[in-house]
């Protein structure tokens, strides 16, 4: 009888070890150096963000941790430093909630930087409450693509100037559940927070899709992706928002749900794997190409975000 159990107990430890190596999903293989290379990664003091950093740092290249809360980010910094065995990392202050924050960094960055080799932009809210950027923009959409798009224009002129170069945008598959609302763009008519939080993580596809489109024989090239389903401060928006029983159910499977350093796996794909530098403007998950939804690939509407978005940041040629 024993012996039977002791079999059952094992095949099921197995079995559930082997669930979770399949849940952690991708990994980068690729071997890439980035010594001499400069990279900047937005909200890098947590998450898969901070993971990312300290992958990219292995490397050799030069990390540039952009943030909000400086406390936090000169701590992550530090321990980036430590964990990669690479100085050269840095941070800067950005709120992606302010378009002069935006503004400032960029020209930080324009003004002291010699090249930028590869900009992530990872930050992003998740189901906040009905909230507003200091320029009154609905806070997901805000932070999670005009912010971005603003600092990302900003700075293609250094980007070019350091081809080959990538943008690599950290969408998710809540993109399949979205659409934009061109004409009620910032959800004043009928808030719903997965609703905004889903049209934002579609505009971060439609945006990289116009990007590639424009970017064309420049040598930038950009990438939207999935990370997966991950245990990270992102949520900590929702969790309260979550009956009682479903919350319970959420630990129940904690453990099967991708860490930040499995999470970040796609994103240092595309920041660094070889195999890429010929594609643009498409989307990933779990290290590989994936097909996004049909709204993600609809070249109207990325325009017509593009055109959106240009004018509510007050984007001009000269940016």
């Amino acid at each position: 009888m024993y012996p039977k159990l002791i079999g059952v107990v094992t095949l099921t430890g197995v079995g559930l070890f082997g669930l979770k190596k399949w849940m952690a999903g991708g990994v980068c293989h690729s071997k890439a150096r980035l010594d001499g290379k400069t990279i900047l990664i937005t909200g890098a003091n947590t998450g898969i963000g901070k993971e990312t950093a300290v992958d990219l740092a292995r490397r050799g290249a030069r990390v540039i941790l952009a943030c909000r809360d400086m406390d936090r980010a000169n701590n992550t910094a530090e321990d980036v430093r430590k964990r990669s065995g690479n100085d050269n990392v840095v941070v800067k202050k950005l709120d992606l909630a302010s378009l002069t924050s935006v503004r400032q960094l960029a020209k930080d960055v324009l003004a002291n930087e010699e090249r930028l080799d590869v900009l992530i932009n990872n930050a992003g809210v998740m189901s906040c409450p009905q909230w507003k950027t200091e320029d009154g923009f609905e806070m997901q959409f805000g932070v999670n693509h005009l912010g971005h798009f603003l600092l990302t224009n900003c700075l293609l002129d250094l980007l070019k100037k350091s081809t080959p170069s990538r943008i690599v945008n950290v969408s998710s598959l809540a993109h399949e559940r979205g659409q934009i609302y061109f004409d009620d763009i910032n959800q004043e008519k009928n808030y719903n927070p997965w609703k905004s939080y889903a049209q934002s993580k579609l505009a971060n596809v439609l945006f990289t899709r116009e990007l590639a489109h424009r970017l064309q024989g420049t040598g930038v090239t950009a990438y939207s992706l999935h990370p997966g389903v991950i245990l990270t401060e992102l949520g900590r928006h929702l969790l309260p928002t979550i009956p009682l029983w479903k919350r319970t159910m959420y630990k129940a499977f904690a453990f099967f749900i991708k860490n930040p350093t499995e999470g970040a796996q796609t994103t240092i794909y595309c920041a660094v794997e070889e195999t890429l530098q010929n594609e643009s403007g498409l989307y990933y998950s779990d290290c590989a190409h994936k097909t996004a939804a049909p709204q993600g690939l609809d070249d109207e509407a990325a325009k017509r975000l593009w055109d959106l978005s240009a004018a509510m940041v007050g984007l001009t040629r000269s940016q």
